[in-house]
């Protein structure tokens, strides 16, 4: 069974976006992280911010790019949910630590609210879909 059809026979709430929206929202939300994660890894390799701080926008980036793949790939919803929770565990340590390390780049906080807004939609998605589909 293909990918599509695989996630189309899953049970869903109603309240599920319909799967084209997907990749405009994952658009517009790739602007946004290489923009500002990558203005974070350029502060931490010029040393103007610890590694540390970066450390949290590394794992998520990590997580988040393990997500398609697990789901998909793997098709194993209950450890895509375990990931989903990292992507936005990561992403809220990110904030917390680059807003505390830099006044000047806090902005990448402001700029990262439709991410963290749709990551923990998501996450309330696959959580559900993950219990409905147990």
């Amino acid at each position: 069974m293909n990918t599509y059809n695989w996630y189309s026979q899953l049970i869903k709430p109603t309240w599920a976006p319909p799967s084209w929206l997907f990749g405009p929202v994952w658009t517009v939300l790739y602007a946004i992280i290489a923009v500002s994660f990558g203005t974070v890894f350029y502060k931490a390799f010029t040393k103007q911010i610890p590694w540390m701080v970066a450390l949290p926008f590394a794992l998520n980036l990590l997580f988040n790019f393990a997500f398609t793949p697990i789901q998909f790939g793997l098709k194993n919803n209950l450890l895509a949910s375990l990931d989903i929770l990292l992507v936005v565990g990561t992403l809220v340590w990110a904030l917390y630590a680059i807003w505390n390390a830099s006044p000047d780049l806090r902005w990448v906080v402001y700029a990262n609210i439709p991410y963290l807004l749709w990551g923990t939609f998501a996450t309330c998605l696959q959580l559900t879909i993950t219990y409905l589909n147990a």
